[in-house]
């Protein structure tokens, strides 16, 4: 039986096109992230299964995961996410370093899950993370970095939207304002996650069952339909029957975050969303998730948080820390959905040389070195070939230029139909016509 060409269920095949345009994004992500002063790590595909069920999520584990045992019998996974392998790594060296720790990564992952538009079994994910910094200002800088990579492709607040929350304000308003205990407030925690994706009716019958009484079901509800941060205090305030500052509130870090924000110029991209929970445990204060707001695109497609703990299963002492994660999967989709992608749909070549006789097959491959030691992308057509089979050829690939080595030699420009004579000799010469044509 023939082995099947496709691939496996979930996974892609990069042909060069494809990796045209995975480059693309890759390098806008990775110069962002420089001009940020953030650094380039990586770290190994497999990991020990135990990192995994320390710090992440219920689902990822049980379904997601593809973990097996190895030959010495050790449980070991496929990285799922990166966030646990880069507190691994800070947790063996944040002593001896200066901090804050600003790391990127693009890093290949792997989860199972059913395949669908946006969402794929393998694919690679952008992670920015900074670690030691001063409460809100790390967090700040995330967000930053956030809207400058988006940026970078050409959206503005037209087509993207941040959406953030803080999971310290809601354990005050589950435990303080609501009075749940920890069980209760986990539940709740739940309802809040799915809210967007169940009718609003729905949320509130199940809310109603662990908050039992009418008037706490009313203040959650409320509470869920917020779009600013102001009017939270003043939901409190009105329910709780008591000033802001009797609750601490304007002392949480949400608050200042705020004012923050406001005097970044950030306020076009970013609003409160009380619904924005984020499941994964780790997550002790803010947590934010990226939204497209095309019509037809209208999902995330990036998400964070802040996380103090991470350290602590490697035995180290809290350490404040605040990243995302950005999937190229749903970052192409919304690219495309805005028209922001370039057409790479072709090989980006400067050159093409193509000679009409085998004597001059050493001069077509002299010149193209020549070039090419001044950084000048050169395709040589490769036996001697007449004009016409090369312009031929020159429509599929679509250089810049032309070189042809016959009876005279010609530059020609395929863009300005421009055509230059010159002498073999003459290599400088070309080299500047193509560079000024830059």
């Amino acid at each position: 039986m023939a082995l099947s060409k496709a691939p496996y269920k979930g996974t892609r095949d990069f042909f060069p096109e494809q990796m045209r345009l995975r480059n693309y994004i890759f390098s806008k992500m990775a110069e962002v992230s420089e001009l940020f002063a953030y650094e380039p790590y990586d770290g190994p595909m497999i990991e020990e299964l135990d990192l995994y069920r320390a710090k992440s999520g219920e689902e990822l584990i049980n379904d997601q995961v593809y973990n097996f045992v190895d030959r010495g019998d050790r449980e070991v996974a496929i990285r799922p996410e990166m966030t646990p392998t880069v507190a691994r790594m800070v947790a063996q060296i944040h002593r001896e370093v200066a901090k804050p720790l600003r790391w990127y990564a693009i890093p290949n992952l792997m989860r199972y899950e059913k395949p669908q538009k946006g969402r794929l079994r393998e694919f690679w994910q952008y992670n920015g993370d900074i670690f030691g910094a001063p409460e809100g200002l790390g967090e700040l800088e995330c967000l930053q970095l956030a809207v400058g990579i988006l940026k970078s492709f050409g959206a503005n607040e037209k087509h993207f939207e941040i959406l953030i929350n803080d999971r310290k304000m809601v354990d005050t308003i589950f435990t303080e304002v609501l009075k749940l205990d920890p069980e209760a407030a986990a539940a709740l925690y739940k309802i809040v996650d799915r809210s967007k994706k169940v009718p609003a009716e729905k949320t509130k019958e199940d809310a109603k069952k662990i908050l039992i009484s009418d008037e706490k079901t009313e203040f959650f509800t409320n509470y869920l339909a917020l779009t600013n941060v102001a009017d939270l205090s003043n939901l409190i305030v009105k329910y709780n029957s008591v000033s802001i500052a009797e609750m601490g509130i304007q002392d949480n870090p949400l608050y200042k975050l705020s004012l923050r924000i406001q005097e970044a110029g950030l306020s076009p991209y970013i609003k409160y969303d009380p619904t924005i929970v984020r499941g994964l445990d780790y997550y002790t204060g803010l947590v934010f998730e990226i939204f497209d707001k095309h019509p037809d695109n209208r999902r995330a497609i990036a998400g964070g948080g802040a996380f103090a703990n991470l350290l602590a299963i490697f035995g180290e002492q809290p350490l404040p820390g605040i990243g995302f994660g950005m999937g190229e999967v749903p970052l192409t989709d919304f690219l495309k959905a805005h028209g922001l992608l370039p057409d790479t749909t072709k090989q980006h070549i400067d050159i093409l040389i193509a000679y009409e006789n085998v004597a001059q097959e050493k001069s077509a491959l002299d010149i193209a070195q020549s070039m090419r030691n001044q950084k000048i992308k050169v395709e040589v057509y490769l036996g001697e070939s007449k004009p016409k089979k090369v312009f031929s050829y020159t429509d599929k690939k679509q250089p810049h230029f032309v070189l042809l080595l016959g009876d005279e030699v010609q530059l020609k420009n395929l863009k300005t139909k421009e055509t230059h004579k010159m002498a073999l000799a003459d290599v400088d010469n070309m080299i500047n016509v193509i560079k000024g044509s830059r």
